[in-house]
């Protein structure tokens, strides 16, 4: 039978907006008492949920409410949602960074959290002194430490500055030696944010296979929160889906990924039915693929338009590309001019290979260019589609690509 890491049952994190106190010094101290007893909140009144694009009408929201799930030694766990999800402060809940409101906690072993930078890392110590700072807090010996000392700044290869204070390391500097501490101080269970973006390509690559050799070889449990499904895919068995604080599903991590990206190209989509202005009709935006294509097809956009006016127009629509919600790029803006009142389809294409791996959505913006620069227009998510790798320029390469575009250039040598 398999060990219990973590057990986790009807967790909620509720949040005061405003005036943290309830207006009394008595009622403060019998919330306070409440607390001590390990009692819920008298004064806490019944939250909304945490959605940041509605404005609500309660100062109590919920980050996470109502949380049951186990996880069992060994485990590799991905947590993924939408940013306000609840994501991160799971994590510190798990981390023992902050309290949850209501709910219990239990689990088997030490924790060692990579959450976000500056996170466990005091600055006026030298990188040495917090490597041993943290394994004393994790309640290892100093002989122990001496131990993973050379691994850990190997790791991190910033053994020029390990005896310079940590305020001066540069962000990327910072992540890869708490990384390093994190993965290599004996910890049962490690949890990671998205901080490792921070990293560079060549760290990013390296602390992820750390974390499949810790969890394989070792039999570490690791919890890894990102918005790339594809790292998520390759590094967890099992994925965690919240939305709005509470938990969607939980399961097989293809399973959940394929619901979560159902759901977001659902909540996406976009009937334009004639969408207009006092200027200018567009009546569709498609994409004339299909929605899920590889890398290396050619992607053709189609958009139909009527504008309504003689006079002389000059507009100029722009492409907005994002990649599972961070911004990819934005297209050069494509320009129309006329001077009658006309109907036309505008098609563009994207070149081979532009599109790594993952799920995309578009924005389109239309800009008008006489007299003052002004946008008119703002279709967002009107298209949403997935790209697939289809591995004819992969080779003997293994692992993922980075970033959201990769495009082919035409070197030239003189």
């Amino acid at each position: 039978m398999s060990k219990i890491a973590i057990k986790v049952e009807s967790l909620s994190k509720a949040y005061q907006l405003g005036n943290i106190g309830t207006g009394t010094i008595s009622r403060d101290i019998e919330r306070w008492w409440a607390k001590m007893r390990g009692k819920e909140d008298p004064f806490l009144r019944i939250g909304e949920k945490n959605d940041r694009a509605l404005k609500g009408s309660n100062n109590v929201v919920y980050s996470l409410k109502d949380i049951n799930f186990e996880i069992e030694q060994g485990d590799s766990v991905g947590i993924i949602g939408r940013n306000g999800a609840g994501k991160s402060t799971l994590l510190k809940i798990l981390s023992k960074v902050t309290a949850p409101t209501t709910g219990k906690i239990s689990g088997n072993g030490r924790v060692a959290s990579l959450l976000e930078v500056g996170t466990g890392f005091h600055p006026e110590l030298t990188g040495r002194e917090n490597i041993y700072l943290n394994g004393a807090m994790l309640g290892m010996r100093k002989h122990e430490i001496d131990k993973k000392f050379d691994e850990i700044v190997d790791f991190s290869g910033v053994e020029r500055y390990i005896d310079t204070p940590v305020k001066r390391y540069s962000s990327g500097m910072y992540v890869r030696l708490a990384f390093a501490v994190a993965a290599h101080l004996e910890s049962e269970i490690l949890i990671v944010d998205e901080v490792l973006a921070v990293g560079d390509v060549e760290f990013q690559s390296k602390s992820i296979g750390k974390m499949n050799q810790i969890q394989s070889e070792q039999g570490r449990t690791v919890l890894f929160v990102s918005h790339n499904m594809e790292i998520i895919n390759r590094l967890c068995k099992k994925t965690i889906w919240l939305n709005n604080g509470n938990m969607i599903e939980y399961g097989s991590t293809n399973l959940v990924i394929d619901s979560y990206k159902k759901k977001i190209k659902e909540d996406t989509f976009i009937d334009i039915e004639d969408l207009k202005s006092n200027r200018i009709i567009i009546h569709s935006c498609e994409l004339k693929n299909k929605d899920a294509l590889f890398n290396g097809d050619v992607m053709e956009f189609k958009i139909s338009i009527t504008h309504l006016v003689e006079e002389s127009i000059d507009d100029n629509f722009i492409f907005e590309f994002y990649r599972e919600g961070m911004l990819s790029f934005i297209s050069t803006t494509f320009h129309i001019n006329t001077f009658q009142k006309n109907s036309k389809v505008l098609l563009f294409k994207t070149p081979k290979y532009l599109f790594n791996p993952g799920f995309y959505s578009m924005n389109l913006k239309v800009v008008d260019k006489t007299g003052n620069y002004f946008e008119y227009l703002y279709l967002k998510d009107v298209i949403t589609f997935e790209v697939i790798d289809d591995g004819i320029r992969r080779g003997a390469y293994k692992l993922g690509w980075d970033g959201p575009v990769s495009p082919l250039f035409d070197f030239i040598y003189e």
